[in-house]
């Protein structure tokens, strides 16, 4: 098959599905979201580059960000755009446009989990710095600031105060989460196809954040199938086939925090023995073959 990977060759996880499916004797091409276009010629709609509009699955590796100097808002909703159209002409997109628009959105995540009867964290998204006010009130006077679009713990405060919560939210939107206490770890659950790995992220010292990207470590978990369960509902309610999902175990039971459907597995790579890479390879190939 031939294999497009969306997002660019850069970085340990891009060049591991690379060698996953070049070993298979897939034909692998890289397309940069920079390079990615559109067009109508007549009655007929064109994509590129080459590589794209030649593929037989696109697997996409990383989230359509803009560039610094350019409109953001344009460049992404184009860039979801062409994914929408490709999926349309018959093209597997995995994961699915629909999937990874919901899931790059905090709110229509949690919304979306919550549809599904899912336990998540209170949560107010408000415009306006009296409305900051009483929702951090109604979340008992501490909450975590978060930006809408963001990963890997980048942008979240753990904040007292609405006038830091209205700052770290930056211009005219606030979405704060009530904090549940923990004890320093949260469970990060792999979903691929009709698999699943697991892993426990420990934060470090003085840390409230357990991503490993702010300096938490991965630890083997084994989890039992009632938080499985509740990890493929939660991937499910986005329509991700391929998702991280980060859960934390309560009093009251599992509560999900986020999913990801554009996930990294570095870290969990370390602690499981199975080859977590070729697992995503797989799921790729054969939601390829079937169409998506």
């Amino acid at each position: 098959m031939r294999v497009a990977i969306l997002g660019g060759r850069d970085g340990w996880h891009a060049s591991r599905l690379r060698e996953a499916f070049d070993r298979g004797g897939h034909q692998t091409r890289f397309v940069a979201w920079g390079s990615v276009e559109a067009g109508i010629v007549g009655d007929a709609e064109r994509f590129g580059p080459e590589p794209l509009a030649a593929a037989d699955v696109v697997a996409v590796r990383g989230m359509p960000a803009a560039a610094p100097e350019a409109n953001p808002l344009q460049q992404v909703i184009f860039r979801m755009d062409v994914l929408g159209r490709l999926e349309a002409t018959g093209m597997p997109v995995i994961n699915r446009p629909r999937a990874l628009e919901i899931a790059i959105d905090k709110y229509l995540t949690l919304a979306m989990l919550a549809d599904a009867g899912l336990n998540v964290p209170r949560t107010y998204v408000v415009q306006e710095p009296a409305a900051a006010r009483l929702a951090l009130e109604a979340l008992g006077g501490i909450g975590v600031s978060k930006p809408l679009f963001g990963s890997g713990g980048r942008g979240l405060l753990l904040v007292d105060d609405a006038a830091t919560a209205a700052a770290a939210g930056g211009v005219g939107l606030v979405y704060l989460q009530e904090f549940i206490r923990h004890e320093g770890w949260d469970l990060r659950i792999l979903v691929v196809g009709d698999h699943e790995f697991a892993m426990r992220r420990v934060a470090r010292e003085g840390e409230w954040r357990t991503n490993l990207a702010c300096g938490g470590r991965a630890e083997p978990m084994a989890v039992d199938a009632a938080v499985v369960e509740v990890a493929r509902r939660a991937a499910g309610a986005v329509g991700a086939r391929i998702a991280g999902i980060d859960i934390l175990p309560t009093r009251d039971g599992p509560v999900v925090l986020e999913v990801n459907a554009v996930p990294a597995w570095r870290g969990l790579q370390s602690v499981v023995d199975a080859d977590v890479t070729d697992a995503i390879a797989t799921e790729v190939l054969r939601l390829g073959r079937r169409g998506g």
